[in-house]
């Protein structure tokens, strides 16, 4: 069982726990490809990325985090990573977060 006190979880009302989602860009160090993926543990995910467990990230290892964004509903953050997936969302992510990137 997850601590309360973990970075993912949060208190809601009433004292329940909350889970955070994490919408989330990574960047390969070495090569020009990027990757958009969601979970509730960015630090675990991000090591997972790292060493090499997932097929497509796996062959541009090593990676950054260059932007997340946290959402408490996972309907929504689910919505915002299939927005950043689309064409719309590549351009954005081309105009506003790699270009401070770089």
């Amino acid at each position: 069982m997850a601590r309360l006190d973990s970075p993912r979880r949060s208190r809601g009302e009433a004292g329940r726990t909350l889970i955070m989602y994490k919408v989330y860009i990574l960047k390969s160090l070495i090569w020009p490809k990027a990757y958009v993926g969601l979970t509730d543990d960015l630090v675990r995910r991000l090591k997972e990325h790292n060493s090499g467990k997932h097929f497509y990230t796996k062959r541009y290892i090593p990676w950054e985090i260059i932007y997340f964004e946290n959402h408490p509903d996972l309907k929504e953050a689910r919505k915002r990573e299939k927005y950043f997936k689309s064409a719309a969302g590549r351009r954005y992510m081309k105009k506003f977060i790699f270009k401070n990137k770089d």
